[in-house]
């Protein structure tokens, strides 16, 4: 049991903060579904890159999506909401993640190099932001924070 410990923690990321990904119920993301994560930060002298992950199935409808990133500060001072737009498809139909047959995974950048401001527990908030309303075919949504290289 020990050895599968040591093997396990050998198979880590030492950049990863978080790497968290969370199921969409019936594949139905609605705008009140926001994704949520906490992500404690340590040290502020270090930039961190940001990514959305994001896995849809086959016959998602739309090449791309739009989302809005809600981010609130560590001493709860300060909340930024930023909307992102992502291509998902080529115009010819192609899908640009990665996978076959009928889910396709994404990971998509949100921030590169940010630098936090204070040390402490950051809250971030996922919303679709597109015009259906529960966005269809959406299976997984999640948040990546890594130290930057």
């Amino acid at each position: 049991m020990a050895a599968l410990a040591l093997l396990m923690q050998g198979c880590t990321d030492p950049s990863m903060v978080i790497d968290d990904s969370r199921e969409v119920s019936n594949h139905n993301w609605s705008y009140i579904n926001r994704v949520k994560f906490d992500v404690k930060i340590d040290d502020t002298s270090k930039p961190y890159n940001l990514y959305l992950n994001l896995r849809v199935g086959g016959t998602y409808k739309y090449s791309n999506i739009f989302i809005l990133l809600k981010q609130t500060s560590a001493n709860k001072k300060k909340v930024a909401t930023t909307r992102y737009e992502f291509k998902l498809a080529n115009a010819d139909g192609e899908w640009l993640g990665s996978g076959s047959g009928n889910l396709y995974s994404y990971q998509l950048p949100l921030r590169t190099k940010y630098k936090f401001p204070v040390a402490g527990t950051y809250h971030f908030e996922i919303e679709q932001n597109m015009r259906d309303n529960p966005l269809h075919d959406v299976s997984d949504v999640g948040l990546r924070v890594e130290k930057a290289q």
